[in-house]
């Protein structure tokens, strides 16, 4: 008998979760050219790209961030634009400016947009802690509201448009954290780390000698918006939602469902936008593994890049070495699925 809980898929879901399955493969393998290991890593970028939000890739130099998201750029059919963040730079590098031109008929001068170089479908803001706040800023509109704002003016983003930053978590000097309101924006915050000793190896064979991987292009603008699409109309039942809403509830150390160890560690929760990425997160990995169902394990899966910027521990956890990727592992482990086989449950044709 089939889940009430768990909607049927359709002809067309089954469809696009078989197209997703194949891009999906071959994107990897695409990838997989230049970037040795880091299939965690690639894996949340993908599902990041997938569900339409901005990706925050944090670690130490050297571990291929900005390889990985130009190559990203590259095996997709989409404008891309690198901007380096550096202590000098300034808003209006970032959204464009108005210049002054004169009408060589009339004489007429005018203010004309210059567009900058957030105006493209992949943006790598590389090393984004290095810029001053207001530098930082004026990407919030565009990650948000998908426009820039000059003049009194609106200017639209052409979608598909993702911010893909990276950041040094050790460097301090000269650097300027990113304030919450901006980190809210990205979806995932991915913790890159280092590799394995077998693709150090691999890594350092590649890479000294004088053979270069050449990337194929994927995907189209359109297939990545159809894509995006197909995203969002997968299913969820309401069983996945009350624990993805309860699983971001808990992190509050003033609600009541927080557990002991939530209000001895945080100082800030988790907000609504949370559980929104929690959703569309788990929904783009359930697609990408064949299935048009989403699971409580599709949840869990996406918690720590969902939520580990967005739980801020205290002193008292910082004291102890406690972590926001600890907070984390102990909600998965206490906070209770609640019918979590309803959600889970799989209609034998929703298999790809």
């Amino acid at each position: 008998m089939s889940d009430p809980t768990v909607s049927a898929p359709s002809g067309g879901d089954l469809e696009a979760a078989k197209r997703l399955v194949e891009v999906h493969a071959r994107l990897k393998s695409e990838l997989g050219k230049v970037i040795v290991g880091q299939d965690r890593v690639v894996e949340q970028l993908l599902t990041c790209v997938f569900a339409r939000g901005h990706c925050l890739l944090v670690g130490v130099p050297g571990l291929a961030k900005t390889l990985l998201i130009s190559t990203l750029a590259k095996s997709l059919h989409l404008t891309f634009r690198r901007i380096q963040f550096t202590p000098d730079l300034m808003p209006a590098d970032i959204t464009g400016t108005e210049v002054i031109q004169e009408d060589r008929t009339t004489g007429e001068r005018q203010f004309k947009f210059v567009p900058g170089p957030v105006f493209a479908n992949v943006v790598l803001a590389d090393e984004i802690n290095r810029a001053p706040p207001k530098t930082q800023a004026a990407l919030l509109e565009a990650m948000q509201e998908f426009q820039v704002t000059a003049g009194g003016k609106r200017y639209p983003i052409t979608p598909p448009f993702f911010v893909l930053a990276t950041q040094n978590p050790i460097e301090q000097e000269g650097t300027y954290p990113l304030p919450e309101a901006q980190l809210d924006r990205f979806m995932f915050n991915v913790r890159v780390d280092y590799p394995s000793a077998d693709e150090e190896l691999s890594i350092v064979q590649r890479t000294t000698g004088g053979e270069t991987q050449s990337v194929e292009q994927i995907l189209t603008a359109a297939d990545i918006l159809s894509v995006q699409e197909a995203v969002r109309k997968v299913p969820v039942s309401d069983a996945v939602t009350a624990y993805a809403v309860r699983l971001v509830r808990s992190t509050r150390h003033n609600q009541p469902e927080a557990p002991d160890f939530v209000k001895s560690w945080v100082r800030w929760g988790a907000g609504p936008r949370a559980a929104q990425y929690l959703i569309l997160g788990a929904k783009a990995r359930a697609l990408v593994t064949g299935r048009t169902y989403v699971s409580t394990d599709d949840v869990k899966a996406v918690a720590h890049p969902v939520l580990r910027h967005r739980v801020l521990t205290n002193f008292q956890a910082e004291a102890e070495g406690i972590t926001s990727d600890t907070v984390v592992d102990r909600l998965i482990e206490t906070v209770p699925t609640h019918g979590s086989a309803h959600g889970a449950a799989q209609p034998a044709a929703a298999r790809v």
